[in-house]
């Protein structure tokens, strides 16, 4: 994309409510944390809003800089846990059609 094209980045503090409301996407824990992906970011700034997965404290600290895993690795883990993320939103009603 050419650099005279501002990137819009989504932001929603509904999206991020909804997220942080259900259990860890991975081990069914309460607390969690809307975990942004770990890609495309620069300067502080975060991917879209829709790109966070339901994780706890543990497993977002283990994907977000797991020294054991690869960033391939950890890329593969968010991922499946943004889409586990969005599949419960939308069972639960908390995103999707009125």
């Amino acid at each position: 994309m050419p650099s005279y094209f501002k990137q819009e980045y989504f932001r929603s503090k509904r999206w991020l409510q909804a997220v942080a409301s259900i259990p860890c996407v991975i081990c069914g824990a309460e607390n969690v944390q809307a975990a942004h992906r770990n890609e495309g970011k620069g300067m502080g700034m975060k991917v879209d809003d829709c790109l966070t997965a339901a994780l706890c404290v543990s497993h977002h600290a283990e994907i977000d800089s797991g020294a054991y895993m690869s960033r391939e690795k950890r890329r593969e883990e968010i991922d499946s846990a943004i889409l586990a993320t969005i599949v419960q939103l939308t069972r639960r009603g908390l995103i999707g059609p009125k």
